[in-house]
């Protein structure tokens, strides 16, 4: 009988999520880069940004126990890319630190908890493996699809990401 790993799983899901994520990624145009749909919305190049960060933060949940966002020691993403390349650059290298802290964990670890926290006051806790689920992977899918949106505002041809979108009909 063929069991599955929480790791092996995590990993196919994340592998299909990220060829989706670099295809949307492509299509951001940086001369649009202050582009809003809303004054409460963040720009394109801000939303494109936060995006490829979460990346990071996804290894955080595998290799650490917890992240105070109060702690001026801990890790932050780069400064912001200035260019296409720069920003797709930082997600293939987010994406492989990523793939690589997966490969290196394994399902025991997954199950110990991470705290994301902001001094005494505790923002979320649960399993490693849920938290990457839902603080990761979810979030990114999240604000990948506001990213699409922004592109077809932008009217700009917005990728199939789960079958064929309207513009490759």
């Amino acid at each position: 009988m063929h069991t599955s790993s929480i790791q092996q799983n995590i990993l196919a899901e994340l592998d299909h999520e990220l060829a989706q994520t670099r295809k949307t990624l492509e299509r951001v145009p940086f001369e649009q880069a202050d582009y809003k749909p809303h004054p409460k919305s963040m720009s394109l190049w801000q939303l494109a940004t936060h995006v490829v960060n979460l990346l990071a933060f996804n290894t955080l949940f595998v290799q650490h126990d917890a992240r105070d966002f109060l702690d001026p020691n801990a890790p932050k993403p780069g400064p912001t890319p200035t260019s296409p390349e720069e920003l797709l650059a930082r997600f293939d290298e987010y994406s492989a630190m990523l793939r690589q802290a997966l490969n290196e964990s394994d399902d025991e670890k997954l199950t110990h908890n991470f705290r994301l926290h902001r001094g005494e006051q505790t923002i979320m806790e649960m399993p490693k493996g849920s938290a990457i689920r839902i603080m990761g992977l979810n979030h990114s899918i999240h604000h990948r699809g506001q990213l699409t949106v922004y592109l077809r505002l932008l009217d700009i041809p917005v990728p199939g990401l789960y079958g064929p979108s309207a513009d490759e009909k």
